[in-house]
């Protein structure tokens, strides 16, 4: 009781602070020189007190102080103790505590990163970023409040959702977070540059390790919830477009577009105006998949909240964001009257430019499919749901010119260029198309679709693999990062093809027979853990290269009362043996589910691949000469 008592207080204090932030901001702005040290003093001590704040949730949770409402609403005295930290953030209020811990966080961080630049810059980052911070303030205080008193104490809580009780979800939130809120400086820093017109070559060097930081993080934290979703939900795939796994996928492709634009800027001082509305739309959509998941709106394992008074706030303080974003472009941002020097197209700038616009194409695809059956509900209460068909339709013949672009544009040099080798890129091309015939020449369906993706794939699979071995260049960090792209799209492309699934039901001692292919039910075993009761199956999976012994459960919770099944997975190099087992209702059979997953562990590892990349990135301050 008294955390929760000390854990209050200091977000009320914290808020107080940011007014007191902005206050010797402004003097400061007017007068002096040099940034006044007590902006930094007061930025750290609400950092400080946000911590204490959020510190004081997890002796809560550890401690199953159920006179707090968001404990007794999350948590259980039978939960691991694990799960009672990570538990902190697995809910709605716990997880907005820990947004507004790395707004504080990550604009101290900037203030001590950035005192080589302007002065009127960093104060107007802060203004602007304190802005953002008294709104998830107010949010947290007035319709969220994590330290909610209950009277009379209850002397057991509800529980956790099983599902979220997971190693690998219970760092998602965390590093997503770190992604999205890297994306309110990159927002503050941009309006306050237009401000002062300081969008120039020094200011794309200075925020661009802010772009590759939130970059990574979206990238890893993305990551960790499609293996989550792979072996903890069941389905037996890395992305089912679900609308809450778009809402990371969004401001992801726009935060790719403004890393390439920040690129361009850093050599050429172009694409000043893009940037700026870039910078605006990655914030907006980060704030937009709030807004999503935290109003209600959306149905899904993902979300945490279903209050529309919540929904509300976060849609008119998103509102009121962009509209000063807007109003600031419109008004400070002004068009480079010096004649720059012309864009040809056989350029590295046309290259970015062309991939940008397919970048924002699919950011509108996603966009569309998303938010479309949620207006047409609104509308005429019709209930659709957009799933891989449509996304299928609309993304992939797109991707084919999209990679071959990718492909060819760092080969190419800056302002003007010659494309070197035409004919072997050409034929490499070719030589790409031809082998993917090959490979999925006894798979009838849109044969010659996927022959032409898969060879898009492959070549840009090929160039990224050869551009490792030219000894002039010197780009091994965008080598890796586009390496592991092209790695990923390709085992994408792969195991969606040649991935396998056979659903049946069966007794224990029965066995399900077809081709090469045997599935034995050997055994189940009952045991007792500290809360839930656990099943194990044993099979016997014989094919005719392998023999695999795969042991799938189904856990009962005592608190949340629910069942949960949990896959086993055989991983390998080349493929997945994936299982995973359900009670049917009143009958004394398991409905099975069984599938072959090819390429896998390489979808995982490329993305790790192209995460390196961006941090060797973030390391290495050079780019190229």
């Amino acid at each position: 009781m008294l955390s929760s008592v000390i854990g209050y207080y200091s977000l009320i204090f914290g808020s107080f602070i940011s007014l007191v932030i902005i206050f010797f901001s402004v003097q400061n702005f007017k007068n002096s020189k040099i940034l006044d040290s007590k902006i930094l003093l007061f930025s750290f001590l609400q950092l400080v007190l946000v911590f204490v704040s959020f510190l004081c949730l997890i002796i809560s949770f550890v401690n199953s102080d159920f006179s707090n409402e968001t404990v007794f609403n999350n948590s259980h005295t039978t939960k691991p103790l694990f799960y009672k930290i990570t538990g902190t953030w697995g809910n709605h209020e716990g997880s907005l505590l820990l947004w507004l811990l790395v707004l504080t966080l990550f604009i101290f961080i900037f203030l001590v990163k950035s005192k080589s630049q302007l002065k009127k810059y960093r104060i107007l980052t802060v203004i602007f970023q304190q802005v953002i911070i008294i709104g998830f303030f107010t949010f947290l205080i007035k319709t969220s409040n994590p330290f909610n008193y209950l009277f009379p104490i209850p002397k057991e809580g509800l529980g956790l959702n099983p599902i979220l009780q997971d190693p690998a979800l219970a760092i998602h939130p965390p590093i997503l977070y770190l992604g999205y809120v890297g994306s309110s400086i990159i927002f503050s820093s941009a309006l306050a540059a237009t401000t002062v017109n300081y969008i120039n070559n020094n200011w794309a060097s200075h925020i661009k390790s802010w772009v590759l930081t939130s970059w990574i993080f979206l990238t890893l934290g993305i990551l960790l919830g499609s293996i989550w979703a792979y072996y903890e939900l069941g389905w037996g795939g890395f992305w089912f477009w679900d609308p809450v796994e778009n809402v990371s996928l969004m401001p992801w492709l726009a935060l790719t577009t403004l890393l390439h634009c920040i690129l361009v800027l850093e050599k050429r001082s172009l694409f000043k105006s893009w940037i700026i509305i870039l910078s605006i739309a990655t914030f907006a959509l980060s704030m937009c998949g709030t807004f999503l998941v935290r109003s209600g709106i959306l149905n899904s394992v993902h979300t945490f909240a279903n209050d529309p008074e919540r929904g509300l706030f976060i849609l008119f303080f998103l509102f009121l964001l962009i509209s000063i974003s807007i109003l600031i472009f419109l008004v400070f941002h002004k068009s480079d009257n010096k004649k720059l020097s012309p864009i040809f197209f056989l350029s590295k700038e046309t290259s970015i430019v062309i991939n940008n616009w397919f970048m924002m194409y699919f950011l509108s695809v996603v966009l569309i499919g998303t938010v479309y059956p949620i207006f047409l509900e609104a509308i005429s209460s019709q209930k659709i749901s957009v799933g891989p068909p449509f996304y299928n339709k609309l993304l992939i013949p797109f991707l084919i010119p999209f990679l071959i672009f990718m492909a060819i544009g760092p080969r190419l040099r800056w302002i003007k260029s010659e494309l070197k080798d035409k004919l072997s890129l050409v034929a490499l091309l070719i030589i790409s198309v031809l082998f993917s015939f090959l490979i999925v020449r006894n798979f009838n369906t849109n044969y010659l679709l996927n022959s032409i993706l898969i060879g898009s794939a492959f070549y840009l699979f090929f160039i990224t693999v050869q551009d490792f071995f030219i000894k002039k260049n010197k780009r091994f960090s965008q080598n890796i990062a586009h390496f592991g792209f092209s790695l990923l799209i390709l085992s994408i492309l792969l195991n969606s093809i040649f991935s396998t699934e056979i659903i049946t039901n069966l007794k224990v001692g029965e066995s399900y027979i077809e081709d090469d292919l045997k599935i034995e039910f050997k055994d189940l075993d009952k045991e007792n853990k500290k809360n839930y009761i656990s099943f194990t199956g044993t099979f016997y999976i014989k094919d005719k290269s392998s023999n695999n012994i795969l042991n799938p459960e189904l856990r009962i919770y005592n608190q949340p009362n629910i069942i949960t099944s949990e896959a086993d997975i055989k991983i390998t190099l080349m493929q997945d043996n994936f299982i995973t087992i359900n009670s049917v209702k009143n009958e004394d059979y398991f409905n099975v589910r069984y599938l072959v997953k090819p390429f896998m562990l390489w979808i995982w590892i490329s993305v790790l691949l192209v995460s390196l990349g961006g941090l060797i990135s973030l390391f290495n301050k050079k780019y190229e000469k």
